[in-house]
């Protein structure tokens, strides 16, 4: 288990998708000097090799602003720019496996939907949980809905941090944090947004106060 401190709070998961055409780099270093405190690359339909190009860049960006970058599911692209972490889901990498190859010092987040799947990822070292979705969303169509009871009982039932995920907005927000957990992870609340940096510094507003 890594013992690196992070700040939760505003997970920033990326979604190309979501800028049209607008640069990925640029809208990321907005969202971070909005008030994003951790980015998650998340790649699904790109070569390895573009991925990693994207990666290299990103992590110039968020090593910039001492923000921990976090690869999605893919550990040869972690390894290769040395991110600070890695996020798997229940289909991906073991966690122990990916325990193994990382080292000590990496984060390791886990995708959870059930209290089950909490407890083993805390049992085998995970940094902290993703939670849901707890909102239907467009980015994870398979994503089995997690409602805010589930998510506080999951909070309540493990030592380690939980993220909610999952169609959390400006307008739902406050209900989602009511549950005591450590922070939300959004797409489009600030991808999709005309206004990257306002976005970003509203949702930070929001759970701040």
């Amino acid at each position: 288990m890594s013992d690196v401190l992070v700040d939760y709070s505003l997970y920033l998961v990326t979604d190309r998708s979501m800028l049209h055409e607008r640069d990925l780099g640029q809208s990321i270093e907005l969202a971070i000097q909005g008030g994003v405190t951790l980015v998650q690359l998340r790649e699904k339909s790109v070569s390895t090799r573009e991925f990693l190009q994207l990666a290299i860049r990103v992590k110039e960006i968020t090593s910039h602003h001492r923000i921990p970058l976090i690869i999605n599911d893919r550990l040869d692209i972690a390894l290769a720019v040395d991110a600070d972490g890695l996020h798997v889901g229940q289909d991906d990498l073991p966690l122990p496996k990916a325990r193994e190859l990382l080292g000590p010092r990496k984060i390791i987040g886990v995708s959870a939907s059930t209290l089950a799947e909490a407890l083993l990822a805390q049992q085998q070292g995970a940094d902290y949980l993703g939670v849901g979705a707890i909102f239907s969303t467009s980015t994870k169509t398979d994503a089995s809905e997690v409602s805010l009871e589930q998510l506080e009982i999951i909070k309540k039932s493990v030592t380690i941090p939980v993220v909610a995920i999952g169609g959390i907005n400006e307008m739902n927000i406050k209900q989602v944090l009511a549950t005591g957990i450590d922070g939300v992870s959004v797409v489009s609340a600030i991808l999709a947004k005309t206004d990257i940096l306002t976005a970003a510094k509203k949702l930070q507003e929001l759970i701040r106060s």
